[in-house]
């Protein structure tokens, strides 16, 4: 489980977030979702240690955020950022294998290599494995990404904006992955989204944040709906049922 208790960040004289209470359940896709500016990347980069807290904690998986030795951490919890660009000129094996450094400290072992071997099979990379990123498609390059962050072996993952960049079927294929990592590794997953169809897909739990605080949590059927949506982004959303699941049409 993440808990966060009263986090707080400011920036100069912006509070970007506030007062913000809640707990992400272990297991399983969360999603979190509201307009631009309203705290969503913060929190995430909070819960990951890239953002100190002004005030206020975060705990995961029982361990203190603030406290616990970045190592530890990194052992545990696994993050991806929108602006994944390096400007060293890796192949797919090798920056896959970084996923291991919180393990082996850059003296990777025959359990390192064969964690390596398992990321790269899971997201069917072994053909590119030798390919220098640079020459892959953007739907490769996020595949490696993703296949670093599984071969970190964490509990848990977080995801900032992933789908940015991406077309529609690359987009769902992604979902898809993570999708299938947490039904069949048992991985924690949190996400910030602004595809609100994808998040309602896809996800288990639903955290709906506006102006810096939380303000809808829950379900997807109790998150989807046209009054929650409403109060969420100031704005009609029409909300559907398409194969048991709830879709948004809005056109404004």
């Amino acid at each position: 489980m993440i808990e966060a208790k009263g986090v707080s960040k400011r920036y100069g004289r912006s509070l970007v977030v506030d007062d913000v209470t809640l707990a992400i359940p272990r297991g399983g896709i969360t999603s979190i979702i509201g307009p631009n500016g309203a705290g969503k990347s913060t929190l995430l980069s909070m819960i990951a240690r890239l953002a100190g807290l002004d005030a206020g904690s975060i705990h995961v998986g029982g361990l203190d955020v603030a406290a616990t030795p970045g190592a530890v951490l990194a052992r545990r919890l696994a993050i991806l950022r929108q602006d994944n660009h390096l400007t060293a000129r890796l192949t797919v094996r090798d920056l896959v294998a970084f996923g291991r450094y919180p393990h082996s400290k850059g003296r990777p072992s025959k359990e390192d290599e064969a964690h390596v071997e398992r990321a790269l099979a899971y997201l069917s990379l072994e053909d590119l494995a030798g390919r220098f990123l640079d020459e892959l498609s953007g739907g490769q390059r996020q595949r490696a990404f993703v296949a670093m962050a599984l071969c970190q072996d964490t509990d848990y993952v977080l995801l900032d904006e992933p789908l940015n960049n991406l077309d529609m079927r690359h987009a769902a294929s992604m979902m898809r992955l993570w999708r299938r990592a947490c039904d069949e590794l048992g991985k924690t997953v949190v996400i910030v989204l602004h595809d609100i169809n994808f998040a309602s897909w896809h996800s288990d739990h639903l955290v709906a944040m506006r102006e810096g605080r939380v303000c809808r949590q829950g379900s997807p059927d109790e998150i989807i709906r046209e009054e929650a949506l409403r109060a969420i982004y100031d704005m009609d959303i029409a909300v559907h049922a398409v194969s048991g699941r709830r879709v948004c049409l809005f056109y404004e």
